[in-house]
């Protein structure tokens, strides 16, 4: 019988579910700031992981700090990863800011400026 899901996209899940963890708990919340992770994207070979991850409350420039940040702390965040998953090799984490939520809410915006001059 085959699998519902492949091996990446549970190792995806369980990452993403431990990533909020760590970020939640163990780093520095003035560094970082108050970051959601959206989406983990894992390659079939799970050497490289592609975190997205929103930042709330920021500026540009903040986000770009928060980004910077993450990257940065990558070791660490790896290690803390490494002790709570039983993976032989744990993925290179690379973070990148996802502006999906910020490009859904102008979208909702335009389509209700839409409505608005419709009912006028």
């Amino acid at each position: 019988m085959a699998r519902e899901f492949s091996r990446s996209a549970r190792v995806s899940s369980q990452i993403q579910k431990e990533l909020a963890l760590i970020l939640q708990r163990e780093l520095d919340v003035k560094r970082v700031g108050f970051v959601t992770v959206n989406e983990v994207v894992i390659s079939k070979d799970l050497a490289v992981a592609k975190i997205y991850v929103t930042v709330l409350n920021a500026d540009d420039q903040g986000k770009k700090d928060s980004i910077k940040s993450l990257n940065d702390a990558t070791p660490f965040i790896r290690s803390e990863l490494c002790k709570r998953m039983r993976l032989r090799n744990i993925p290179e984490l690379r973070f990148y800011y996802d502006d999906s939520f910020e490009t859904g809410m102008r979208v909702a915006e335009l389509l209700s400026e839409s409505k608005d001059k419709k009912e006028d």
